[in-house]
């Protein structure tokens, strides 16, 4: 998204003496595995750390930077302590495309070697990006590489949809990236973390197979979205987007809507072709209000999608219930 792209992370004085002294106090800095000898894996979100924990099993520790439906990864700012736990990093996992600016100044700022998984660069939508239908991963990026130009793809592509983990496609081959990744980091558990992986990528492919059943059923069926994070799911579901652009973009991008667009989905909503609208509860204003109020009056569905893991939830049972929603949704 570009409502709210960060500036480069720039720890100020005080933030780099704290640094310095956690540094100093912890016997593992530096090191990419925990105490205990498990990969170190750090994620942006907790996404794509419960991805990572599901194929590095036993055999992981992992944090995620972002936790909370609260934190929102536009408006992130890292602390003194997220750069130490990215220097002591095995695996980095992030989304790139803009959507966590955060880590890109997290990287370069600690210093870290580790390799960076970027879960855009498995999209087959993203510009550049080469097919991964053989299941081989593309190779990552080492930290010394990750001093990007402005321009190279990492900062917001116009027309491009980031919010990729909403997309199994791209999930099953960054499932396949880590899975790579860790077994260079502990050889030793390969077949583990390419069992786990496998099993991973067949849980994919049962919410796959739900999304194919909501297709069978309603494909066609227009939906009113506030903003793309959910579009990738409704794709596969085979429901048509119907919401201005305008308007989506507006709310993506943190500004208000034209008045002239918000009077248009209004309009849309009392048109009687929406069956469902999807919500981003970590996100909002006025007018996602107003027309999240005429979508009830009209006795139209409004589900939520967020973006970030509920409490609770692992990767695979948060889609499920994702797509559960919006099945019911669609047979109310």
């Amino acid at each position: 998204m570009t409502r709210r792209l960060l500036a480069p992370l720039v720890l100020g004085a005080a933030s780099v003496l704290a640094l310095a002294g956690c540094a100093g106090a912890s016997p593992s800095a530096g090191s990419t595995a925990s105490a205990d000898g498990k990969v170190t894996v750090v994620a942006s979100t907790d996404v794509y750390g419960s991805i990572a924990q599901a194929v590095g099993g036993d055999f992981v520790d992992v944090t995620s930077i972002i936790t909370s439906p609260t934190q929102d990864p536009h408006e992130y700012e890292a602390s003194a302590q997220d750069q130490l736990t990215l220097k002591n990093a095995g695996l980095v996992i992030e989304n790139g495309a803009g959507y966590d600016s955060f880590m890109e100044g997290l990287v370069q700022a600690s210093g870290t070697t580790a390799p960076v998984l970027t879960a855009v660069e498995y999209n087959h939508d993203y510009p550049g990006a080469e097919s991964h239908d053989d299941a081989s991963p593309a190779p990552s990026e080492s930290a010394d590489d990750h001093d990007h130009a402005d321009d190279d793809g990492h900062d917001h592509i116009e027309g491009f949809n980031e919010h990729v983990w909403y997309d199994p496609h791209t999930i099953e081959d960054l499932t396949a990236a880590i899975a790579s990744e860790l077994g260079k980091l502990a050889p030793d558990h390969v077949a583990d973390f390419n069992t786990n992986a496998e099993a991973f990528t067949q849980q994919v492919a049962g919410l796959e197979g739900s999304l194919d059943q909501i297709k069978a059923k309603d494909a066609g069926a227009k939906i009113f979205v506030t903003e793309p994070v959910p579009l990738y799911l409704t794709t596969a579901a085979g429901l048509d987007n119907a919401t201005p652009n305008e308007f989506s973009e507006s709310v993506e991008e943190g500004q208000d809507v034209p008045p002239a667009t918000l009077l248009e989905s209004l309009q849309l909503l009392d048109s009687g072709q929406i069956k469902v609208m999807i919500v981003n509860p970590q996100t909002g204003g006025a007018e996602v209000t107003k027309v999240q109020d005429e979508a009830k009056s009209k006795n139209i569905p409004v589900i939520e999608f967020t973006e970030t893991l509920p409490e609770g939830q692992t990767y695979i049972s948060w889609m499920q219930s994702n797509i559960t929603a919006l099945s019911d949704a669609l047979a109310a």
